[in-house]
């Protein structure tokens, strides 16, 4: 068994092989993350998180890696958690640590770990929000959290970022039809990136149209920029950190950074929760009360919400 308060301990003094360990034991699902979550409670807060996200083939690799770059040369440190596909094999990550990323893996101001969705919904890794706490913890000022090019289900982002970052390009089919599935009401700061495509200043009118067209703002609410970028020239990349600071102090001014990790604190304690009690209902299929209720939905002797009622006090009493 892993010596939690050492590798906590370790891990704020930056030490790559502690970080990972603990990312490890939360991925497995290990018996000492309980512990893990309660030495890592008192020691976050500071870091920024940034959501990077959009359709395949848009540069989010790219794009998260130039952002590492110009956060480092202000000096910060920097964690990414990219969020892959599963190997439907080994259920570990495809493209393991990124080798578009790998002109940072030795730098020790920037922690780079790849994550497997393992088949979540929404394309970010179910461990992910724990994991972001311990990039936390072990002193990152900016954790860049870049989700899986699965295409538009990735709007689960939002719920896990202080800012999210949508990225477009020029002549994607479907970047500005990912509008029809919601994904546009989720970003903070838009990014056209390949913008020395052909196009790109026509996705960047059609981007602030639709826009347009979304909620009345009042005044002083904020209104999303849109920047262009060459992400592979890093150009138009420190326009993009100016954004991300402006909405960041936008939120500081208003309480709104404060809600919005209110709102994931909520999320991450429900679904901890939820999962508790599934746990527990799957416990009783072998269990005769589950069978016993479900003889008599059938029989026509209880309706299915008051069996499903006596199931979840059978449950909690359990608890």
């Amino acid at each position: 068994m892993a010596d939690v308060a050492t590798l906590v301990e370790q891990a704020r003094q930056g030490r790559p092989r502690a970080v990972a360990r603990l990312i490890s034991l939360i991925e497995g699902d290990s018996p000492q993350l309980r512990e893990v979550m309660a030495a890592l409670a008192p020691l976050v807060g500071g870091a920024y998180v940034v959501g990077v996200t959009g359709a395949p083939g848009v540069g989010k690799s790219t794009s998260t890696s130039a952002l590492v770059t110009a956060y480092r040369r202000a000096g910060k440190r920097v964690g990414v958690l990219a969020v892959d596909p599963s190997s439907p094999f080994s259920g570990g990550a495809l493209l393991g640590d990124r080798v578009r990323m790998s002109e940072h893996a030795s730098d020790p101001g920037v922690y780079i770990r790849s994550m497997a969705s393992r088949g979540h919904l929404g394309g970010l890794a179910w461990a992910a929000p724990q994991a972001i706490r311990v990039l936390d913890a072990a002193g990152c000022d900016v954790v860049l959290v870049e989700t899986v090019g699965v295409g538009q289900s990735e709007v689960e982002i939002a719920a896990q970022a202080d800012t999210s970052v949508l990225l477009l390009a020029p002549g994607m089919g479907d970047g500005i039809q990912a509008a029809k599935a919601g994904i546009l009401e989720i970003g903070d700061v838009y990014v056209v990136n390949k913008a020395d495509r052909e196009g790109a200043d026509a996705t960047a009118r059609e981007l602030g149209h639709m826009l347009g067209l979304g909620e009345a703002r009042a005044p002083g609410d904020w209104r999303p920029p849109i920047v262009k970028t060459v992400a592979a020239r890093g150009e138009g990349v420190d326009e993009v950190v100016e954004a991300l600071e402006k909405h960041r102090a936008w939120m500081e001014e208003r309480g709104v950074l404060a809600e919005r990790r209110k709102r994931r604190a909520a999320g991450e304690v429900e679904t901890i929760a939820v999962t508790t009690l599934r746990a527990r209902i799957g416990d009783l299929h072998g269990d005769r009360r589950l069978g016993a209720l479900a003889e008599r939905v059938v029989a026509g002797e209880l309706d299915p919400y008051a069996a499903a009622d006596e199931l979840v006090a059978g449950v909690t009493e359990r608890g």
